[in-house]
């Protein structure tokens, strides 16, 4: 289970009802930000979120609509006597930027709390069990961007009626099996995992991609993920300002959903020239299932 809290949904300028972007994702006890815009800190709050066992920073690039809020999160932390080492995940030249700020503000190699800086390559950067989260290289006009990829492993099941048809009993042995080992019943009977074990089920997919200027080369990431959030910040009849800014339009975006069997579609980073109701018109014509996200949805799939 992932569950998304959305902090900042703006495209590049904040807006009375949208902050910088900014995305808090919890899985299995850990949380992590995805971009720290100018206010995250006060997003996290007034979501009612907090700042608890908070410990990691995905950052999709370095743009500082998206980096801004980290000095001041960071010296929040420090003031709440935070303990915790920060992880921040980026390009090389993201994480060069993060650092390059930091100093200017408390000095070389300093920072209000232990930080450690974690330069992103293509593949998996965290195997936590639980969950996994891959990377991909993304393009937005001369950034090192990265999209993320969120994955649960699917798992299988003891069922009920088997372990009772079998007469295994309540306890230890189930465990065991759930565990995938075999066990020995009353009566000498050997009980094999597969005998009790259903299909796989339960996993998740979870694709996060920031500013991008096309989709193209990222199908084979996003297929068959549960959800797909990504930027919609141009209308099509905009597409040219879209190309020479970087970005994709609402119809671009919900077409890529549409071709990579995404289950559900969330657009931000949006832009204050339009009203919400055109931008979900344009990606519900294409792709239904979508969705816009606003400041402080909370979504759990």
């Amino acid at each position: 289970m992932f569950a998304l809290t959305f902090l900042g949904t703006s495209a590049s300028v904040p807006s009375a009802e949208r902050n910088h972007p900014a995305l808090l994702i919890e899985v299995a006890g850990q949380r992590m930000l995805v971009d720290c815009g100018e206010g995250t800190q006060r997003q996290l709050l007034r979501s009612g979120a907090g700042f608890r066992r908070l410990d990691r920073i995905l950052l999709t690039h370095a743009h500082l609509d998206h980096v801004l809020g980290i000095p001041g999160l960071f010296s929040t932390l420090r003031l709440r006597q935070s303990a915790e080492v920060m992880m921040v995940h980026g390009g090389p030249s993201t994480l060069e930027t993060v650092i390059q700020m930091l100093a200017g503000l408390w000095g070389a190699g300093r920072a209000p709390l232990p930080v450690e800086f974690s330069p992103l390559a293509a593949g998996r950067f965290v195997d936590a069990g639980d969950f996994t989260i891959d990377c991909f290289p993304v393009r937005h006009r001369d950034t090192d961007s990265f999209g993320f990829v969120f994955q649960s492993p699917a798992r299988r099941h003891l069922q009920p009626d088997r372990l009772a048809a079998l007469g295994v009993p309540d306890g230890p042995l189930r465990g065991e099996l759930a565990a995938g080992r075999a066990v020995v019943i009353e009566g000498d009977q050997t009980i094999d995992p597969e005998d009790v074990l259903g299909p796989p089920s339960g996993g998740r997919k979870l694709v996060v991609i920031g500013d991008t200027e096309t989709t193209e080369g990222l199908a084979q990431h996003v297929v068959d993920a549960d959800m797909l959030v990504i930027e919609a910040t141009f209308l099509d009849r905009d597409a040219s300002t879209a190309r020479d800014y970087g970005h994709l339009t609402a119809a671009e975006a919900a077409s890529f959903a549409a071709a990579s069997n995404v289950k559900q579609l969330v657009l931000t980073h949006m832009s204050g020239r339009y009203e919400d109701e055109e931008i979900f018109a344009e990606a519900a014509r294409i792709f239904p299932n979508s969705r816009i996200a606003a400041d402080f949805d909370h979504i759990v799939i």
